[in-house]
């Protein structure tokens, strides 16, 4: 079972009896995911795992050699067994025979499909050859931050040597490819007791005879570095000490709500981004530090670092000890400008006659001191990823700079890298992004039927969605089962009633921290009600203009302040009502305080189209299934209004249709998606009724 250790040190967490009995691919698989599941181990998507495996040929009969190895851009920690490449290990010895030279090492990435076993679908990575020349039956390539500290040092030989003597080796930086996969079998066969190897600036090797073997060596290694640094950093301050306080947990969320829509609004000339803030402790030692600015500027060592986080972060000028938001909105525009222009003489200065376009050249990493972190990328998850492969990136410098003077990648060496054809390649080879890719959606009424059923939609198209409800078990209940289809990283939930104005505030700026921003509003909290006029209590018309009216003012208030601050345009849907338009009997306060939500928007969509916000209707009618509205007293009302039973009511509701058809929450959603989306790119001011056809509720 697992032996724990004591402190910072990794758990080796092989479990024995749950390996018995597996076979050789399954001890793989078992082995990448415990390494993966620790990022002190290595990152999402980097690393990579192998084992040597006899096998029956499909073709021939015979047994052979065969290397399982990780496949290209799988991820250790949740690849599954069709995650690995195979490949034939005789032909993949017989490639040496038509390598031409390190200049031409990249063609040797084209063979590697003529050395598939099986044919195995799963593109084989740029590190197979790094695997397959170890000549040892399990090899392990990590990136843990404590060794890749050592490998990030001005003296890495020496430390390597004095940390780990001849157990483990060091090779200088060499870039991941055919030439590194021979440099390490020449050190395997030059050096036949090594237990594994350091590569200068990049990660950790380590090989044995066995699966659990290989395990417990890689952890062993790592502990031994992460032992050693915590002697070592005994008493020093990190980062050459404090120079900014920290904010309050509070005052970081309310500075970064401030920041990130600003920041959004520069950064997405070319595609919407979305954001990510992380104030961990790593992240607010490193940001109040000394040293912050300096060591920034030198980049990352890592090459899977640096794809993450580009050539270097940008450190945004805010001084914790006198807070002012104003100044710091009005100097981030010329920083970010600055960036880009230093990108793009990076770039000039590095390009070949081959390099492939220069890519946005916005920053992806944001420092702010006594704040955190703030990373934009194209979705969610990768600006989640690329701040935590930043993360990585200040323990490795924490550690270099303690021990060591801590060293980045070269410019040129970091280019070849960004820029690589081969990469471009696999740029290239992605699928063409949704049409809400990199969109932000707030559902009002969010757990409802309408709501939860709009959200599935956005979020089907790509959209990140903040679900918002005055109903927390219903909430929590939707975004389970919204996360479980399409992933937590792309649901949030905000407990916000419409009517409280510091509620719908504060969920803006949830919204802000967890996404960056806003793009598509869809106001649909709602209640009902059902009683003649003569009955209607003023505490039950108030009602319904508090919610129907004054809250979708509000909710629309706030939309605006952040769409403003953007300057991205957005798209704004009301969910009213066929009454809005077509009265109906005993529903007056209902009935009015819908025909206001749909001249309220009229209204917006004045303001807001030199902007480019839009602002349209969707117009349901009827809409029983999965809408709470629909239960309780409301149905027993409007049944007993047209002389029916709670059964009977939505077959009248659909014989009273003109298309003799239900409507469906569905519906709706593909009503809101049009809207939100840029096929009504040239619409605003528009209502769509989605009533099955109703002629009083025509709009002309």
């Amino acid at each position: 079972m697992a032996e724990k250790q004591a402190g910072s040190r990794l758990e080796n967490l092989w479990d024995g009896s749950r390996a018995a009995g597996m076979s050789e691919p399954e001890l793989l698989l078992y082995r990448s995911n415990l390494l993966g599941s620790d990022k002190r181990v290595t990152n999402y998507g980097g690393g990579n795992t192998s084992a040597k495996v006899m096998q029956k040929d499909p073709l021939t009969g015979d047994t052979v050699e065969v290397l399982w190895v990780k496949g290209s851009g799988g991820d250790v920690g949740t690849i599954k067994m069709d995650g690995f490449s195979t490949l034939y290990m005789d032909k993949l010895r017989a490639l040496k025979n038509l390598y031409r030279g390190v200049e031409f090492e990249d063609e040797m990435v084209g063979y590697l499909p003529h050395c598939t076993f099986n044919l195995n679908p799963r593109a084989a990575s740029i590190d197979t050859p790094l695997h397959a020349y170890v000549p040892r039956k399990h090899v392990d390539h990590m990136h843990p931050d404590a060794i890749i500290a050592i490998a990030a040092s001005a003296n890495s030989r020496e430390l390597t040597q004095t940390i780990f003597g001849d157990d483990i080796g060091w090779l200088p930086w060499k870039r991941p490819g055919y030439e590194l996969g021979l440099w390490l079998e020449k050190f395997c066969l030059d050096n036949p007791n090594a237990k594994g190897v350091v590569l200068e600036s990049h990660g950790l090797f380590t090989w044995a005879d066995t699966a659990e073997d290989c395990y417990a060596l890689t952890i062993e290694i790592i502990n031994q570095a992460i032992a050693w640094f915590e002697t070592e950093t005994a008493g020093k301050a990190a980062f050459g000490g404090v120079k900014h306080k920290t904010l309050e947990a509070e005052q970081r969320r309310e500075v970064a709500a401030s920041l990130m829509p600003a920041i959004r609004g520069m950064v997405s000339g070319e595609v919407h981004m979305v954001g990510h803030f992380d104030d961990s402790d790593a992240v607010l030692q490193f940001v109040c530090s000394k040293d912050m600015e300096a060591l920034a500027a030198l980049g990352t060592s890592c090459p899977d670092h640096f794809l993450r986080t580009k050539i270097r972060p940008l450190v945004v000028e805010f001084d914790p000890a006198k807070p002012d938001i104003d100044a710091t909105l009005a100097g981030i525009s010329p920083s970010v400008e600055q960036y880009r222009k230093d990108y793009a003489a990076y770039y000039e200065r590095c390009k070949h006659d081959n390099s492939p376009a220069m890519r946005d050249p916005n920053a992806i990493v944001y420092l702010v001191p006594g704040v955190g972190m703030i990373t934009f990328a194209k979705d969610k998850a990768t600006a989640r990823i690329s701040g935590e492969f930043y993360t990585n990136a200040i323990n490795v410098m924490r550690g270099a700079s303690a021990v060591s003077e801590y060293c980045g990648l070269p410019e040129q060496e970091a280019f070849d890298i960004e820029y690589w054809l081969l990469e471009e390649a696999k740029l290239q080879r992605m699928p063409k992004p949704k049409s809400l890719a990199g969109r932000v959606a707030i559902v009002t009424g969010g757990a409802g039927g309408i709501g939860s059923a709009t959200a599935a939609r956005l979020l089907s198209e790509g959209a990140c969605v903040v679900l918002a409800d005055i109903d927390a078990a219903a909430l929590e209940k939707t975004a389970a089962q919204l996360s479980a289809s399409y992933s937590k990283d792309v649901v949030r939930t905000v407990d916000m009633n419409v009517t409280d104005e510091a509620a719908v505030a504060s969920a803006y700026g949830e919204m802000a921290v967890q996404f960056g921003g806003v793009d598509i509003v869809v106001s649909n909290a709602g209640i009902a009600s059902s009683a003649p006029v003569e009955e209607t209590s003023l505490e039950l018309w108030n009602r319904n203009m508090s919610i129907l009216s004054t809250g979708y003012f509000l909710v629309a208030r706030e939309a605006f302040k952040m769409l403003r601050k953007q300057g991205m345009g957005g798209s704004m849907i009301f969910i009213a009502s066929k009454n809005g338009l077509a009265a109906s009997p005993n529903a007056s306060a209902y009935c009015t305080a819908k025909a206001s939500e749909i001249h309220l928007a009229r209204c917006l969509a004045l303001e807001g189209a030199e902007a480019g916000i839009r602002v349209n209707v969707v117009n349901p009618d009827a809409v029983l299934r999965g809408s709470k509205i629909w239960s309780g007293e409301w149905l027993d009302q409007r049944a007993s209004t047209y002389k029916t039973d709670k059964e009977g009511l939505e077959e009248m509701y659909r014989q009273r249709s003109m298309l003799k058809r239900s409507v469906l929450p569905e519906d709706i959603a593909e009503a809101v998606y049009f809207f939100g989306s840029e096929a009504s790119a040239k619409s605003t001011g528009n209502i769509i009724n989605v009533d099955a056809g109703n002629v009083q509720a025509f709009t002309r």
